[in-house]
């Protein structure tokens, strides 16, 4: 009988604690859970075939179609084409406030074509890959939009909901172009997640940059016969990445530089007389990529000195770093520990342990656990998005799920070859259904939204937003 007693009184002890945490969650998140899992298999699809369109920046025409298709057959109205880009869209649903966006991306990086097999196999030789996992990115957003527009139908939510189709992330940052067309002007909170190798509420921050191309202009002569009447502007580009690489030591830890020569010459025996090279500029404020940004500005002058060439610097794009939301991010750390780790199968182990032996990383396998949420870093180091410029019209909520083992390279075969299997829809679906729960918390919680909007205007302060690009439309057909 004590055995007994004593088993009661430990059952017990553990029923509140259980009984809490399915207190965490209402009737309308189970609703939306159950909505993406019946939508599984279709998010799937569109997922693979965005993920075998292997489309790159402004490129993305069969991914937009196929997302945008999808919305408007679930009762999304949608504004194809918007901000001067044929492979941007808006789809909306509802009326009045609330308005709760969720943003998408869809858009490959060149060279990383893949198989979903754990050792590097081109699908298209030569091809794109989906090497940052857009092709889950974009399906999991709008499988979260359709689940709260299912709520909206059925008048259990109110207000808008709106999943953004932005085009060109990896290179021109199409969302820009979404700002500056205001098509943010009235959205009172935003939702973004990334692919990821660890699943988490993010808040920390991103790296700002600047993108613009610096051209040479000099004379052409014969290599041989005649090069004293040559001012060669390979010269004035060689002395220009030199400037560049003496400055790397002469820079904060936070900052860095990256370039691209795609034009050194055409042929050995001529005096070149134009050349080109792509550069960007990165750092963990904007305040301090403008000032290095304006330093690499003058070594282009001093390198067309030099060698007694003409220059010209144009604007690409630049984008701003991330604004973060610890407020948002709270809640959506709830619905996370909600739901739990994502769970694997031997065979799905076993291909995650391949990637890490074919790219050199421990084979440890998946990272399955839900961290608590993080402190907010002063200098995280990583990549660049222009979500961060969204994030300085808008408050926004960010969120890390996993779709590729512990190490993967990131921009790699590696991540492409796991958006194409199992590994990577789980972590999809997964984000579906964490992004739709604290949509329904926004939509219900007055509250929740005005503490956003209370840390948004608070971080930003009196900075008054303006992007950074030229005058004019997107650079559609690339930048010359």
């Amino acid at each position: 009988m004590r055995f007994l007693f004593i088993t009661i009184i430990t059952v017990f002890a553990f029923l509140p604690t259980f009984s809490q945490k399915k207190a965490k969650i209402n009737s309308n998140k189970k609703e939306a859970i159950s909505e993406i899992d019946s939508r599984a298999n279709e998010l799937t699809d569109i997922s693979d075939k965005i993920w075998a369109a292997e489309e790159t920046a402004f490129n993305e025409v069969v991914s937009a179609e196929l997302l945008a298709n999808y919305a408007e057959s679930n009762g999304f109205t949608v504004q194809r084409g918007v901000a001067e880009m044929p492979t941007a869209f808006v789809a909306e649903y509802g009326s009045g406030k609330p308005v709760i966006g969720i943003l998408g991306e869809f858009d490959a990086l060149p060279g990383l074509s893949q198989n979903a097999v754990p050792y590097k196999a081109p699908l298209n030789d030569g091809g794109a890959g989906h090497g940052c996992g857009h092709n889950l990115f974009g399906t999991a957003s709008l499988g979260a939009a359709i689940a709260i527009k299912e709520l909206i139908e059925v008048g259990k939510l109110q207000g808008t909901v709106r999943f953004y189709g932005t085009p060109a992330e990896e290179k021109f940052f199409g969302k820009l172009w979404m700002i500056r067309a205001g098509l943010f002007e009235d959205v009172d909170v935003c939702m973004d997640w990334h692919p990821s190798a660890e699943t988490k509420a993010n808040v920390q921050s991103s790296l700002a940059l600047v993108d613009f191309i610096v051209e040479f202009h000099g004379q052409a002569a014969h290599a041989s016969g005649d090069p004293w009447n040559g001012r060669s502007a390979s010269d004035a580009l060689e002395l220009y990445t030199t400037g560049i690489n003496y400055y790397r030591e002469h820079v904060k830890p936070t900052v860095r530089i990256h370039y691209h020569i795609q034009d050194g010459g055409q042929v050995v025996n001529v005096v070149p007389d134009y050349s080109r090279i792509w550069t960007r500029v990165r750092d963990t404020r904007r305040e301090g990529m403008e000032e290095v940004w304006k330093r690499v500005e003058k070594i282009a002058e001093g390198a067309a000195i030099m060698a007694n060439v003409e220059y010209e610097i144009k604007l690409v794009s630049g984008i701003h770093e991330v604004l973060v939301n610890r407020t948002g991010g709270a809640r959506l750390q709830k619905n996370l520990e909600y739901l739990g780790k994502i769970t694997y199968t031997e065979e799905e182990l076993t291909f995650a342990k391949k990637i890490q032996e074919a790219t050199g990383k421990p084979e440890v396998g998946m990272d399955m656990e839900i961290r608590p949420l993080e402190e907010t870093l002063e200098h995280p180091m990583g990549g660049s998005t222009d979500v961060g410029d969204v994030s300085f019209v808008v408050p926004t909520i960010r969120l890390g799920a996993t779709v590729a083992p512990k190490g993967t390279p990131w921009h790699s075969w590696a991540v492409v070859a796991c958006g194409g299997m199992s590994i990577g829809h789980k972590g999809m679906i997964y984000a579906a259904k964490a992004l739709s729960m604290t949509m329904v918390d926004l939509f219900e919680d007055e509250e929740l939204r005005k503490k956003v909007k209370e840390e948004f205007n608070t971080r930003k302060g009196d900075y008054t937003y303006k992007a950074l690009i030229p005058e004019g439309p997107p650079p559609l057909k690339g930048v010359n």
